[in-house]
């Protein structure tokens, strides 16, 4: 294939469409609750695709646009290509892009697209001279379908934290998961079993922001996709069994400067933090209570951020236990230091989370706040005395909390844009309001025979 007006990059994916045989092109974008949507097109409308867009009706699309502005125009990536391990068959071959959503009526990139969200976020850290980047930890449950298909809670194994076969009775999932993200370019570090019966984490390589939720976003595709193929459904869900642990994403961040040193590394500091790390991680603690409703955007996710079960909830930094909501982990190089925000779920949408992390930390350092001392005990054995003398607070304990602190934060806020920040509250406010007009199955067999 041939076009003229193309990039080099568009023409790279042109000649590898070809090359690859591919057939169809899956171009993906997501809403603002982080749900992946496509439209898929033959290979053959690629071009067309790289200069002119491809056209889709925004309003059927979360929190997007209303039904009298519903044009929006898809505009593919070209560093995104990658073919779809699963969907290599004598059908064909498949590939997908990674789109911005652009406006029509003004021919601008739309500010209610998660992927704008998070390349202003990018855009206010290249102005203070800074590169992003991030790497999160996303973990997952594998469970059986019943005979009709359906997920079940019934676990893939009964294995615990790094167990092997045969209580790791997934890790030939495992492999063929891994197998499929290097096959569209991933770096993986690690796998292993959770602490959980059925329960996962796969590692991949840090990269810069925006690279890094667009891999969060083909992760949980992938990961869905080849169990799937195994007969068995994986879910993001941040806690889908009571009273076991559940599902984190914690994510590291650091921030490189121009001439590509870590501005996060300082050999004198006590902690190898530098002063601007410092402010960075102040800046997380600020505005965590508000960051807590994109990161654990769900009434489920409040399931996993309660004491008890290793989830952060004590809003404090640790340059060695687990229990604080921030960590300095441990780093071999200058290069490696950085900072982990245990908080976030995979449920969130990865592009909203990232952007208000990165604006959270670049406010700490526009207004050069200053990080409190860490908590080297373990903050779980605390009572709430011990933590109000620590000056200790913790997360917001629902959805509900964690929208108002969204609301009464002006700089979470205003990171999510005037288009998004509203849907969003929006969404969350009917999603908690409906959670509590429901009756649980735990609620009928505490009191229905009671009273």
């Amino acid at each position: 294939m041939t076009g003229g007006n193309l990039t080099s990059a568009e023409q790279d994916v042109l000649d590898e469409i070809e090359s690859e045989d591919v057939d169809f092109l899956r171009l993906q974008f997501t809403d603002i609750l982080g749900v992946v949507k496509n439209v898929a097109v033959p290979a053959r409308q690629a071009e067309k695709a790289f200069t002119e867009g491809i056209y889709f009706d925004g309003s059927s699309i979360e929190g997007f646009v209303r039904i009298q502005e519903s044009d929006m125009r898809l505009v593919p990536d070209p560093d995104t290509f990658a073919i779809l391990p699963w969907r290599q068959d004598e059908d064909g071959v498949s590939a997908r892009m990674i789109c911005d959503v652009y406006d029509t009526s003004t021919g601008e990139p739309f500010e209610g697209d998660p992927r704008r969200v998070l390349k202003n976020a990018i855009e206010r850290a290249e102005s203070m001279g800074f590169e992003a980047n991030f790497a999160p930890e996303p973990e997952f449950f594998l469970f059986t379908e019943d005979e009709d298909g359906r997920a079940t809670t019934e676990t893939a194994d009964h294995g615990g934290y790094f167990d092997l076969a045969p209580k790791d009775l997934a890790s030939d999932v495992r492999r063929d998961i891994i197998y499929g993200l290097e096959a569209m370019g991933f770096e993986i570090e690690a796998s292993h079993h959770e602490v959980a019966r059925g329960q996962y984490e796969i590692n991949f390589e840090y990269d810069d922001a925006l690279s890094t939720a667009d891999n969060v976003a083909t992760f949980r595709t992938v990961v869905r996709a080849i169990a799937a193929q195994h007969d068995l459904h994986a879910t993001f869900m941040p806690k889908p069994i009571p009273r076991i642990n559940g599902s984190g994403m914690h994510t590291h961040m650091s921030l490189m400067t121009e001439d590509g040193e870590n501005a996060f590394y300082d050999e004198d500091d006590e902690f190898s933090l530098s002063e601007t790390a410092h402010s960075y991680l102040a800046g997380i603690l600020e505005h965590a209570p508000a960051i807590t409703a994109v990161a654990n955007p769900t009434v489920n996710s409040y399931k996993r951020l309660v004491p008890g079960y290793e989830a952060p909830v004590y809003v404090a930094w640790s340059d060695r236990n687990r229990s604080a909501l921030v960590r300095k982990p441990a780093a071999r190089v200058p290069a490696a230091s950085r900072i982990e925000l245990r908080s976030p779920d995979p449920s969130c949408n990865p592009y909203l989370a990232f952007a208000t992390m990165l604006h959270a930390g670049l406010d700490g350092i526009e207004k050069g706040l200053e990080c409190a001392d860490p908590i080297r005990e373990n903050i779980y054995e605390f009572d709430e005395a011990k933590r109000d003398e620590y000056g200790i607070d913790t997360l917001p304990t629902n959805l509900g909390e964690a929208v108002d602190a969204l609301e009464e934060d002006e700089v979470i806020y205003e990171a999510l844009g005037e288009h998004v920040a509203p849907k969003f509250v929006e969404a969350k406010t009917q999603e908690f309001g409906e959670y509590l007009v429901e009756v649980s199955e735990w609620e009928l067999d505490q009191y229905l025979e009671t009273f």
